[in-house]
């Protein structure tokens, strides 16, 4: 059985789940295989408007890295293993649908930097999480010290790093981490609500938005607003700009084809 599954919820939801709860979900290199084998597949989807990333089990969405399988790695390998998931975090962040991380639990190192990849992040309430590399000697190497920056802000982001300190659900949230949390048994369904609303917006408007966002990010605001009116004409020509008006002109929801 793969340890990373890839299932559509409907038409438009996809939900990529990790599959190895007897090791926590940690990145192994078969783990990370797969999800990159699912990625080929999930950029190349048709109808898909939203993704939600979780896990198995109800202790651990990811423990990051596999210690086990890091302790017989040579020093290269241990380098190569941790640029293949600084890889696939920017594969995920990359992605043109929104993506939801709906952590189910533990989530350390590695498995926190890959939930830095989603647009959106939501927890259940037993979830404990941190970028604790420090700790061993190391530092957050698959974008870590770059999207918890930009998340939460610079010196937030130095104390949780530097003092890899753990933290539940709820701290999270306060900090600007954790957009929502939800009992464990609620997660699932909190996820799907979320990634409905963003599936019966427009497809397009809703790329453009995110990539907007996301490149405007690191550039004066001058040449952010250039940026979001190059995503903004894209939407101009769109036959779901036509549907959505004439949705509000008839009264009725819109019907969107992401054409």
């Amino acid at each position: 059985m793969s340890t990373v599954q890839f299932e559509m919820i409907d038409d438009y939801i996809g939900k990529l789940t990790l599959n190895r709860p007897e090791a926590a979900n940690a990145f192994s290199k078969q783990l990370m295989h797969d999800f990159n084998e699912q990625l080929d597949s999930i950029e190349k989807h048709e109808t898909l408007r939203a993704l939600i990333i979780t896990a198995n089990g109800e202790k651990a969405f990811c423990a990051g890295a596999d210690l086990k399988e890091r302790r017989t790695m040579t020093q290269d390998q241990v380098v190569d293993a941790v640029g293949q998931i600084s890889s696939l975090v920017t594969r995920v962040a990359n992605l043109k649908v929104p993506t939801i991380a709906a952590i189910n639990g533990a989530t350390f190192g590695g498995g926190l930097e890959l939930t830095l990849g989603c647009d959106i992040r939501i927890a259940s309430t037993n979830a404990k999480m941190g970028l604790t590399e420090t700790s061993l000697a190391i530092i957050p190497g698959a974008g870590g010290t770059q999207r918890l920056a930009r998340l939460i802000g610079l010196a937030k982001a130095k104390y949780y790093i530097l003092t890899a300190k753990r933290f539940d659900s709820y701290e999270g949230e306060r900090i600007g981490l954790i957009e929502k949390v939800v009992e464990l048994s609620e997660l699932q369904d909190e996820a799907l609500q979320i990634a409905s609303q963003i599936a019966s917006n427009g497809p397009v408007g809703v790329q453009m938005a995110k990539q907007a966002i996301d490149e405007g990010l690191d550039h004066d605001i001058e040449t952010g607003l250039k940026l979001e009116r190059e995503k903004y004409l894209n939407t101009i020509p769109t036959k779901d700009r036509l549907e959505a008006l004439e949705a509000f002109k008839e009264k009725r929801k819109p019907i969107f084809t992401g054409k």
